[in-house]
């Protein structure tokens, strides 16, 4: 369903549980640089009708997000700030070809790989975490992020022939598995 090809590793669980507030932090951070991604392809593409009211409802979805976590935040006494960021999204994005189409169909698959991860992780935290907030907050993020994924992948089966597309999401979805089991040193919601 997910398009993943791998899992959270005890690597990650075991910076969750040592930085938790910093994963929280970069969690907010997340959902930010998602409405980002949505209004900049929306920017992209503005011709395509059927993507620019997809990534106008994500980009809505994605801030109403942010500002649940910035009050998740706020209830916990943790300070929003500046962190560094993972080097995830930068790695995944220098996979993206250059030349049309095939850049909108690796924008949007890049897109539906992170949403389709984040959705992972928060699976993973809703099992793993004891706090009961926390699990349920993650639980009510499980199904948009689910559905952000499904949208960029059926997106991108408009830009290619729909053949093409799986093949090229396969491709970078083993990728991203690299990615993501190489990891950061720093505790983050991707890293």
């Amino acid at each position: 369903m997910l398009s993943l090809q791998s899992t959270s590793t005890v690597r990650w669980l075991d910076q969750v549980d040592a930085c938790l507030d910093e994963v929280l932090i970069d969690h907010a951070h997340c959902e930010k640089k998602a409405a980002g991604v949505a209004m900049n392809l929306l920017f992209s593409y503005v011709d395509h009708v059927t993507l620019a009211r997809a990534m106008t409802e994500i980009v809505n979805e994605e801030l109403e997000h942010f500002q649940l976590v910035l009050s998740l935040l706020e209830r916990r006494g943790i300070p929003f700030r500046k962190l560094k960021p993972s080097s995830y999204g930068l790695r995944l994005h220098e996979l993206i070809r250059k030349d049309e189409p095939g850049r909108a169909v690796d924008r949007l698959l890049v897109a539906g790989l992170i949403e389709a991860r984040s959705c992972e992780r928060f699976s993973v935290l809703a099992e793993h975490v004891a706090d009961e907030e926390l699990r349920y907050f993650y639980q009510s993020l499980f199904e948009s992020e689910a559905r952000h994924h499904a949208t960029y992948v059926r997106l991108a089966c408009e830009v290619a022939p729909e053949e093409q597309v799986r093949t090229r999401l396969h491709e970078l979805a083993a990728r991203e598995a690299e990615i993501i089991d190489r990891g950061d040193p720093f505790p983050r919601m991707h890293s």
